[in-house]
């Protein structure tokens, strides 16, 4: 088995860092292009946004080669009990439509319902061909029936859902394609401790090997985007090899481990839905972008975009290692590491506030120009003693006039 894992991570791995450089070519002719257009946008330079292709390819390649030598290996059976020849089906033609509507989207931009029908669309033919979370069936649910529209239902939310916690989250250099390599990682770890079907311990290998393949790329500073495409299919991927890998296991502890393994942007979801309902008042709302995510608010803070980016690692492996920790050695153990985390945090960031009052210096990513809170910006109004985050957000450098999301901390 070992030795399977290891070519799905290397193969999938090696496919993607090297056609990662063409998608950087492709994505100039195609126009698949990230042009700044708000503030929201956390740089203001055009940035190739097609790394998705890439991501797909190493994945796929991956997968479909060892698919067809296991098989003939007689180590898995795809047409046995299970059925896992009809569920890959389902999902790879779900990956051919995640992937038509969002190259579209990254190419010409389409409208947030458009992209919303291709993703229910593709969780549909995954749930068609046999994918169902069949472990959770409340108890007033009497007849198969019911049972069956239940899971039907419940399956296609949470392909739906994880699906857009990924792409919501994709808003710094490295980030979605990190925080999913983490998410990987940890249920890989919790499929071998959990005795998961090779099948779904497999997918998720090749799904960290090719985003390891793609990171030297994507992390800052970044040479291209994951794009619409690379993070619908990331949030995709994950949601179903989440349902492979605990499926027939009906521990109420197991089941519940994907959503710890992937509880950073499934709350920065949660949390972006809620925040928008309120703000908007309306459905509509949950559709327009802002700038209330969690890695804005961390850079809103005084930290840099990497520091934001090793933070939110810091956080999604925090999540990881609480459910592992969950699963091999009980509640009581991954809750006192949770606290014991929590408390390390706590320090760290009030000794980081107090350097930052004492030392901290901003510095322009583009012309260099350094801003001292010490001696502030005068001639625009800025008196000393002003700190970085205070300045308004109208303020821009006073050399090159570049905005203010565009400085980083001065070492």
């Amino acid at each position: 088995m070992w030795g399977d894992i290891a070519i799905a991570f290397l193969l999938a791995f090696i496919v993607t860092f090297m056609a990662t450089p063409y998608t950087i070519k492709i994505a100039r002719k195609v126009g698949a292009v990230d042009v700044p257009k708000d503030k929201r946008r956390m740089r203001n330079k055009a940035m190739p946004k097609f790394g998705g292709p890439a991501v797909i390819l190493g994945f796929l390649i991956a997968v479909i080669y060892l698919l067809i030598v296991m098989s003939i290996e007689q180590k898995i059976n795809l047409f046995g009990q299970e059925q896992y020849g009809m569920k890959l089906l389902g999902m790879f033609l779900g990956i051919v439509v995640i992937s038509i509507t969002c190259i579209i989207d990254d190419i010409m931009t389409i409208k947030p319902m458009v992209k919303l029908a291709g993703q229910t669309l593709a969780a549909i033919l995954v749930v068609s061909f046999g994918i169902r979370i069949d472990e959770i069936t409340p108890a007033f649910l009497t007849t198969n029936e019911l049972r069956e529209a239940f899971s039907i239902i419940l399956t296609i939310i949470w392909i739906v859902g994880v699906t857009n916690s990924i792409n919501l989250i994709d808003g710094l250099d490295g980030l979605s394609a990190g925080i999913s390599v983490i998410s990987a990682v940890s249920l890989m770890i919790i499929f071998v401790l959990n005795s998961s079907p090779l099948i779904a311990i497999l997918l998720i290998t090749a799904l960290a090997g090719a985003l390891v393949g793609f990171l030297p790329f994507n992390f800052s500073p970044a040479k291209t985007f994951i794009g619409d495409t690379g993070s619908n299919f990331l949030g995709f991927s994950l949601s179903i090899i989440s349902i492979l890998g605990v499926a027939k296991t009906y521990t109420v502890a197991v089941i519940v481990l994907p959503l710890l393994a992937l509880g950073l942007p499934i709350f920065d979801t949660i949390w972006a839905i809620i925040r928008r309902l309120i703000k908007g008042k309306s459905i509509k709302a949950i559709f327009k972008a802002d700038k209330g995510h969690l890695h804005h608010l961390i850079v809103a803070r005084g930290f840099s975009q990497k520091q934001a980016v090793l933070i939110l690692y810091g956080i999604g492996a925090t999540f990881g290692l609480f459910a592992i920790i969950f699963l091999e050695s009980g509640i009581w153990k991954a809750l006192s590491f949770l606290l014991m985390v929590i408390v390390a945090l706590g320090l760290g960031y009030k000794n980081f506030q107090s350097e930052k009052l004492e030392t901290q210096r901003y510095e322009c990513v583009q012309c260099k120009y350094i801003y001292n809170p010490k001696a502030g910006n005068e001639k625009a109004g800025i008196k000393p003693g002003t700190a970085f985050e205070d300045l308004p957000d109208t303020w821009v450098c006073p050399v090159c006039g570049e905005r203010k999301d565009m400085f980083e901390m001065h070492s």
